[in-house]
């Protein structure tokens, strides 16, 4: 089979074609024939070598693939020609992926495979980080840093959804409409302003209640600055490269917290914490109440260049692959 694999840790350049055996499946497995791949920022850092436990190389990367079940072992519910899109530890770069049933996700009859690809990583990690780890009640506020990216338009939707008042950052007024297009009520533009005094100017010095931020640095040391009085903030990622750290100053005397989250550390230690979000992301993809927004596509063996965009910060929404 047709596969991009990941030679060594390094530059994107070390994303290269490969011609593979078709995996099979072992006892509570399926085969997926995969005709959409999703594309995290957690690939390009597993590339890199700065992924926590991530696969030593040579291996395929990949964490989410949609298509159908090709094989079905013993022991699985699912069919032969089932539409599931499947979230992995890698082997999702390929034109077949072998994946446990427990982590297959049907695909709604009214998404498409790419918009399923952009489903499990992000989808879960938004609401993970609004709901089971950032506690979002109604008629609260969030900021969400790098609004118009995968995660970041998932948790637009849904913070909107769930009656929020949402503020997004982003580095252009293009990204910024395709935020407000989600259901975005503020955005604030922090390559000509500082974001931090636009919330307190809009929020009129109460700041806000929560804070999702991917991306580390600068971003996540200011979003104190407009940080209400009790409020919090989750840590999803540092897309930045400079990872921050925080000083119980900074903590104590405004009663902040702050929470971190890992998709696949905490599928190794309470998969059930995760999994409490499926139905509900589900359902609300399902009545088409929110939408996956799939930014680029690319072919299988330009893996590359869609890394490359991914980290040249040229991309919006969801990346997918097409084998």
């Amino acid at each position: 089979m047709k596969a991009v694999e990941i030679a060594g840790y390094g530059a994107a350049d070390k994303l290269v074609e490969a011609e593979r055996e078709k995996p099979e499946p072992d006892a509570g497995e399926v085969l997926i024939d995969v005709e959409a791949i999703g594309v995290n920022f957690a690939d390009v850092m597993q590339r890199r070598g700065l992924y926590p436990g991530g696969p030593q190389p040579p291996y395929i990367p990949g964490m989410e693939a949609a298509g159908t079940v090709a094989e079905a072992s013993d022991g699985v519910d699912h069919d032969v020609g089932d539409r599931v899109v499947a979230m992995l530890d890698s082997g999702g770069y390929a034109e077949y992926a072998v994946a446990p049933e427990y982590a297959l996700f049907d695909v709604p009859d009214n998404l498409d495979y790419d918009e399923a690809a952009g489903v499990p990583v992000q989808w879960l990690t938004a609401h993970n980080c609004l709901h089971g780890w950032g506690e979002l009640e109604q008629d609260e506020r969030v900021l969400i840093h790098a609004a118009s990216g995968g995660v970041g338009t998932a948790a637009v939707q849904l913070a909107a959804e769930h009656g929020a008042e949402v503020f997004g950052t982003a580095s252009t007024e293009e990204k910024l409409d395709l935020a407000r297009s989600h259901g975005c009520d503020h955005g604030v533009n922090y390559v000509k302003e500082e974001f931090s005094s636009r919330v307190n100017e809009l929020t009129e010095g109460e700041g806000v209640d929560l804070v999702l931020d991917g991306v580390g640095g600068d971003a996540f040391r200011d979003s104190f600055d407009c940080l209400s009085h009790f409020g919090r903030v989750v840590a999803y990622g540092v897309a930045s490269g400079d990872p921050p750290s925080v000083t119980t100053p900074d903590l104590l005397f405004s009663n902040h917290t702050v929470k971190g989250y890992h998709l696949g550390q905490a599928m190794q230690n309470d998969p059930s914490r995760v999994y409490s979000a499926v139905r509900e992301v589900e359902d609300l993809l399902a009545e088409g109440a929110v939408e996956v927004y799939v930014g680029q596509t690319y072919r299988l063996e330009d893996a590359a260049d869609a890394h490359r965009a991914l980290e040249g910060r040229e991309t919006t929404g969801k990346i997918v692959l097409h084998p």
